[in-house]
C-alpha cells in the first residue's frame, strides 16, 4: 500500500521506516528541509538503536522516501498517518493540537481517491472528530475515513515494539478503512498480533489510560522507596515480592529518580486536562502529577544529604543526562531538575552521556562535559548515576577510587548494591535500601 507518514519525528520516523521494512512504499514528510536533507543522505535526527540500518536498507530497496512536498505525497497515498508533535500547551497542561489541525487543513484538499487518515499522534478524545469536520469543511466532496491508531513505542526498543506489539489498537468503525488498516499490519496478522477494532474516541482515551497507569505505577514504587528508607526494608525486594503477583506484574516497578520522557509527563497532564473539562476529575493521576514533579527535585536533596549537607564548591559527577538508556531524548528528563538544583546550591557539576550531550548543552548550561564516566570521576566528590545505560553496570571502581577526591556513591537506578560498594570502600546511597 502507499501510505504517506506527516512527521518524521520519534513515531512517525520509526512508523514509516518499519511499515517501510512491511513491504508498503512509504513517503515521509516534514517541513523542516534540514532533517528531510539529513535523511535523504543517509542520517537520522534522533538515536534509536536500529534505526539507522533500517533507514538505509529500506531507501536502498527503493520503499522509503523523503520529502517536504506534503500535498504530492498525500495526493498519492492510500493512507496518511499525522505524527506530529502535541506537547503540553503551555499554562493549561493539555496538548497543543495546533500542529495536527495545521496538517490536516494543508492536505485535506489534495487527496484522491478513498483515503484513511490515520492519527498516529497521541491527541485526546474527541480529537478524530475535529480533523474529520476540518476535511469535510475543506473538500465537501472527499471520499475518507478518519481513524485513531495510537502508538506504543518504547524509545530505545521502538522497532521492536512495532514489529513484536503486544496489541495494535485500531479506532474506526468504517468497514472500508478497518480492511485498510488489516493491510497495513498484515504481517502482524500473520504473527496472531492482537489487533483490537473499536470506536475512535475509545480508541484515543486508550493511549492515554495506558500511560497513565504506568506513570502511577512507576509514582507508587517511587514512593514505597521513601518508606523504605524510613523503616529500614529494600524497595527492590517489595518490587519483587508484588511484581511476581500476575494481577500486578513486575514491569514499571524500579524505583528511582521518577518518569520523565516524550510521553507520560505531557500525557498524564493532558488527560487530567480532559477529564477535568468533562466533569470527572482523575484526583489519582492528578495526585501521580503532583508527586512526581516533587520527587524530581527531591533527588537533589538527596544527593547533598550523601555528601554531608553541602555540595557547595564540591565536584558532582554525574553520568547519565537521558530520561532513559538507548535514547538522547532530555524532554523531563530528571536531570533538567536535579543538575540545576545542586547547581544552584553551589556545586560544580561534570557529566557524560553516551548519546544526549549534544541537546543538554543547550538545556544544561555551565556544566563540563567529559569524555566518558572516568573522565567524569576524575576529582569528584560524588558519582551520582542519574541513567542506567548498559556500559555504567561493569565500571571499574578500582579505578574510578583512584581518581575521586571522596569514595561517594549515590545511585538513582539502583545498579549497584550497598554490600558490593561497601566491599570496594565506597560510601552508598542507593533509592529505597532502607537507613
Amino acid at each position: 500500500m502507499r501510505v504517506t507518514m506527516v512527521g518524521t519525528g520519534y513515531v512517525g520516523l520509526v512508523s514509516g521506516v518499519c511499515f517501510a521494512d512491511f513491504g508498503h512504499q512509504v513517503v515521509c514528510v516534514d517541513k523542516d528541509k534540514s532533517k528531510i536533507d539529513l535523511l535523504k543522505n543517509g542520517g537520522v535526527p534522533i538515536y534509536e538503536p536500529g534505526l539507522e540500518e533500517l533507514v538505509a536498507k529500506n531507501v536502498a530497496e527503493g520503499r522509503l522516501a523523503f520529502t517536504t512536498d506534503l500535498k504530492t505525497a498525500v495526493a498519492e497515498a492510500d493512507a496518511v498517518f499525522i505524527a506530529v508533535g502535541t506537547p503540553s500547551r503551555r499554562g493549561d497542561g493539555f496538548a497543543d493540537l495546533s500542529y495536527v489541525y495545521a496538517a490536516v487543513e494543508e492536505f485535506a484538499s489534495t487527496m484522491t481517491g478513498f483515503t484513511v487518515v490515520v492519527t498516529k499522534s497521541t491527541v485526546p478524545v474527541g480529537t478524530g472528530d475535529e480533523v474529520e469536520r476540518i476535511i469535510r469543511k475543506t473538500r465537501p466532496d472527499a471520499d475518507f475515513a478518519v481513524v485513531s491508531n495510537p502508538e506504543f513505542l518504547r524509545e530505545g526498543a521502538a522497532i521492536a515494539d512495532f514489529k513484536r506489539p503486544d496489541r495494535v489498537v485500531v479506532g474506526t468503525e468504517n468497514e472500508r478503512a478497518q480492511e485498510v488498516m488489516r493491510a497495513l499490519y498484515r504481517p502482524l496478522f500473520i504473527n496472531e498480533t492482537p489487533i483490537v477494532f473499536t470506536s475512535r474516541r475509545s480508541s484515543e482515551l486508550i493511549k492515554y489510560a495506558a500511560n497513565a497507569y504506568l506513570a502511577t505505577k512507576i509514582t507508587f514504587i517511587n514512593e514505597m522507596a521513601d518508606l523504605c528508607e524510613r523503616t529500614g526494608a529494600d524497595v527492590q525486594a517489595v518490587a519483587r515480592g508484588i511484581g511476581l503477583d500476575k494481577r500486578i506484574g513486575t514491569k514499571f516497578l524500579h524505583a528511582g529518580p521518577g518518569y520523565g520522557g516524550s510521553c507520560f509527563p505531557k500525557d498524564t497532564l493532558a488527560l487530567v486536562r480532559t477529564a477535568n473539562e468533562a466533569g470527572t476529575p482523575l484526583q489519582l493521576v492528578e495526585a501521580v502529577v503532583k508527586v512526581n514533579a516533587a520527587r524530581k527535585k527531591a533527588m537533589a536533596d538527596k544527593i547533598i544529604k550523601a555528601c554531608g549537607g553541602s555540595v557547595r564548591d564540591k565536584i558532582i559527577g554525574v553520568l547519565g543526562l537521558a530520561f532513559k538508556p538507548n535514547t538522547d531524548d532530555m524532554r523531563d528528563a530528571p536531570s533538567l531538575d536535579i543538575i540545576p538544583a545542586l547547581q544552584e546550591n553551589g556545586a560544580v557539576i561534570r557529566a557524560y552521556d553516551p548519546e544526549s550531550m549534544d541537546e543538554a548543552r543547550d538545556l544544561l548550561p555551565g556544566i563540563a562535559y567529559c569524555d566518558g564516566p572516568y573522565d567524569v570521576a576524575k576529582g569528584a566528590d560524588a558519582l551520582v548515576i542519574l541513567t542506567e545505560w548498559d556500559q555504567f553496570r561493569a565500571l571499574d571502581f578500582n579505578r574510578i577510587k583512584m581518581d575521586m577526591a571522596s569514595a561517594n556513591m549515590v545511585d538513582l537506578r539502583n545498579i549497584y548494591g550497598p554490600e558490593e560498594m561497601a566491599s570496594l570502600g565506597f560510601s552508598y546511597t542507593g533509592i529505597g535500601r532502607g537507613s
